[in-house]
Formats: C-alpha cells, sequence, structure tokens
C-alpha cells in the first residue's frame, strides 16, 4: 500500500487507499466528497476539522 503524507489532497486519497472513507468518517470528515473538499490536503483538512495529522496519517499508513 501507498504511504501517505500530510500534503496528500484528499481525492489521492480517497483513489489509493481502500479503506479511505471509513477511516476519514472515523476521524470526522463528513464532507469528504464536496467538490471543494476533493483540493484539500489531509493537513488543511484536519486543521478545518481540528483533527491530529500524525493520528489520522498514523491510522492510514497501518
Amino acid at each position: 500500500m501507498k504511504k501517505f503524507k500530510a500534503t496528500d489532497l484528499i481525492s489521492y486519497v480517497l483513489e489509493n487507499h481502500p479503506n479511505a472513507v471509513e477511516i476519514l468518517t472515523q476521524f470526522g470528515f463528513h464532507c469528504i466528497y464536496c467538490p471543494a473538499s476533493q483540493m484539500e490536503s489531509l493537513e488543511e483538512a484536519a486543521a478545518i476539522h481540528e483533527i491530529d495529522i500524525n493520528e489520522l496519517l498514523k491510522a492510514l499508513n497501518a
């Protein structure tokens, strides 16, 4: 599986991680299919939702 970084766009993660929807939803990303969110990086979205980016990356890269 690919290794994800904070700078990766949400759209990239959704295309390349088989459980991205489940993981992102568990972390509170409920607007992952909104057109604007597709161009946000994981880091930007985490900051907006007050989510620890390191914990999110740990879950995505597990």
